[in-house]
């Protein structure tokens, strides 16, 4: 697969066959690709918490929050949320200032599960005090991102944008709809 094969099958999905079960082998490979992926001033500040179990997917769930132009839609009902989840957290001890590393981990562990077969769902959006004590993650890390990750259920499409509205949203069919800038929108000619 090219890497402009890898990056386009590389969605944002919402809905997960939530019976298909992530090896905590496979996980490890996907944070093994973030390890080797750029750091700033290479200070690796980065820690990685791995949740596959059930009862631990049961605590993360309800911590997140999901598509926020989905107004209507609370996130995946039961039988479609999550099998795994990778937080992506910051050393304290290591750095206070995380910069962009915890975006290019999550962008190489996500190219890793569109090459895998999985996807997934970068998280942002937290209640990052209940997650830490819900999981026991110690005050000198520092949340930064949820990766929801699982088997897609659903169907994602790019598509231009239209009239300039950046919103995602989902048709009668529940297929996913992304709108994207034009390749020479982006491109200045100064």
């Amino acid at each position: 697969m090219s890497i402009k094969d890898l990056v386009t099958k590389t969605r944002t999905f919402r809905r997960f066959d939530e019976e298909f079960l992530i090896e905590h082998k496979t996980l490890e490979g996907l944070i093994n690709l973030a390890r080797l992926s750029a750091s700033g001033a290479n200070r690796q500040p980065l820690k990685f918490l791995i949740c596959n179990k059930n009862i631990q997917c049961e605590k993360v769930f309800p911590t997140l929050s999901w598509a926020g132009y989905l107004t209507e839609w609370p996130g995946p009902g039961k039988g479609e949320r999550p099998s795994a989840y990778i937080i992506i957290l910051g050393d304290k001890t290591i750095t206070d200032s995380f910069g962009i590393d915890h975006g290019i981990a999550a962008q190489s562990i996500m190219l890793g599960a569109t090459e895998a077969g999985l996807g997934g769902c970068m998280i942002s959006s937290v209640k990052k005090e209940e997650l830490a004590e819900q999981l026991g993650i110690p005050d000198r890390f520092e949340i930064l991102l949820v990766l929801a990750l699982g088997k897609p259920v659903e169907k994602v499409v790019i598509e231009q944008i239209k009239e300039g509205d950046v919103r995602y949203w989902r048709d009668t069919s529940r297929t996913h709809h992304v709108p994207k800038r034009s390749l020479d929108e982006l491109i200045l000619k100064l």
